[in-house]
């Protein structure tokens, strides 16, 4: 039977439920979960999720990253088919529901479907992506990268943690590594639902995001080297410190990211000393610079900004300072059509909503580079996320699954 409910909704109990089992994977004292790319935590969470998509009917197929897809098959299986999905890795201390609801979200829309007795015209797929947090292997989006063709194969392979393990290795380990190519196939349309993982649709009270595009972004490593020695005996206008050269740099991005508005982020999320020793001026500091904005020109002036005072602070220290991108993902506009399939859906089922663009990077970006993408957010309890501590509702995670729900179908039956 193909005859269409408008009132169809998904049963909000077992995204819960299957929410709650899942982030037994990788549990946490504190209440969240580590569960990070390509280890026995991702493996176990990857296990259950293929077979509960197994029970559900799925075909499941998995790639040469690693990639995992589960197909619920459509009426006209020539057509390309609509695909949702997204991460089941966390942060090292991630929450339950970052990735991981719009992976079960997914499944969620499957099972709904089956139960209404309802074969879309289109094939679904749900993906999960491999190694999207780029914590443990120092690339984010990486799997939906090489899938996309915006990260060679090789190259993703390559990546090491910080025991010197290489993805390869653990695809092998894990039993993650697929028969089939990494490769994109076509796609007529695709969507991550996703939480907010910032304030503002708490802030205004509303239930849902109907996200248009994502930021610019870029990482940077930066290496000051100066020169060790004692910390009695060595004045402090004599010394080569990189800390200096540190302490000048962070005060004056601080500043610059003033200067471009409300909109600018730059964050400081590694910063090392070495060799580590508390009477000894360091002989080198490594920090990490997160640079975004959504405003493409802004964004160049950031990073412009960036080049410049990180020199001139080492410049006048006499440091010598290495820098290095090693990861930069474009702005992206998601598709007009794929954006209207979420604000209908979002209409019918009369969710209160905005538009808005993501500050965080997302899988969506590098599909959005193959196939016409979009997103769906829903709120987080402070707007927070990579902490143990994010916090969602059942009933948040109902409404956005309803929306997924609502945009699939609509683009599942379309010509």
């Amino acid at each position: 039977m193909n005859t269409m409910s408008s009132d169809l909704r998904v049963n909000g109990d077992r995204l819960w439920s299957r929410l709650m089992d899942m982030a037994q994977h990788g549990a946490t004292p504190a209440g969240g979960c580590n569960r990070q790319a390509l280890t026995d935590e991702d493996r176990a969470g990857r296990e259950l999720f293929v077979q509960w998509c197994q029970a559900a009917g799925c075909e499941i197929r998995r790639d040469a990253i690693g990639n995992l897809f589960a197909r619920r098959p459509g009426r006209e299986d020539s057509l390309a088919p609509v695909l949702v999905g997204s991460h089941l890795d966390t942060q090292p201390s991630g929450g339950k529901y970052d990735g991981v609801y719009g992976v079960l979200a997914g499944l969620e829309v499957i099972e709904c479907l089956n139960e209404a007795g309802f074969q879309t015209r289109r094939a679904i797929d749900i993906a999960v992506w491999t190694n999207e947090e780029g914590c443990r292997f120092d690339t984010a989006m990486m799997g939906s990268a090489v899938w996309s063709g915006a990260m060679e194969l090789e190259d993703a392979y390559a990546l090491t943690d910080r025991s010197g393990v290489s993805v390869l290795d653990e695809l092998k380990r894990t039993g993650q590594l697929g028969d089939e190519p990494a490769k994109a196939g076509p796609v007529h349309a695709a969507f991550e639902l996703h939480i907010e993982q910032g304030p503002v649709l708490e802030a205004e009270q509303l239930a849902v995001g109907v996200v248009t595009g994502v930021q610019h972004m870029s990482r940077h490593r930066v290496v000051i080297n100066g020169q060790e020695t004692h910390a009695g005996p060595s004045p402090m206008a004599l010394r080569r410190d990189p800390v200096m050269g540190l302490a000048e740099c962070l005060t004056l991005l601080y500043a610059l990211a003033e200067e471009q508005g409300p909109d600018s982020r730059i964050t400081f999320g590694v910063l090392s000393a070495s060799p580590g020793s508390s009477n000894t001026v360091p002989g080198r500091v490594e920090f990490t610079v997160d640079i975004r904005h959504p405003d493409a020109s802004r964004y160049r002036a950031l990073l412009a900004g960036y080049d410049s005072i990180v020199q001139a602070a080492c410049d006048k220290f006499d440091l010598a300072v290495e820098r290095h991108c090693f990861w930069e993902a474009p702005g992206v506009s998601f598709d007009g059509d794929c954006i209207a399939a979420v604000q209908g859906a979002v209409e019918a089922l009369g969710y209160s909503h905005r538009a808005m663009v993501s500050g965080a990077g997302h899988d969506a970006c590098n599909v959005a580079g193959v196939a016409p993408t979009s997103m769906i957010f829903i709120p987080c309890e402070g707007g927070l996320s990579h902490n143990e501590a994010e916090a969602i509702t059942a009933k948040q995670a109902e409404a956005g699954a309803n929306v997924l729900l609502g945009a699939v179908i609509a683009t599942a039956e379309s010509v």
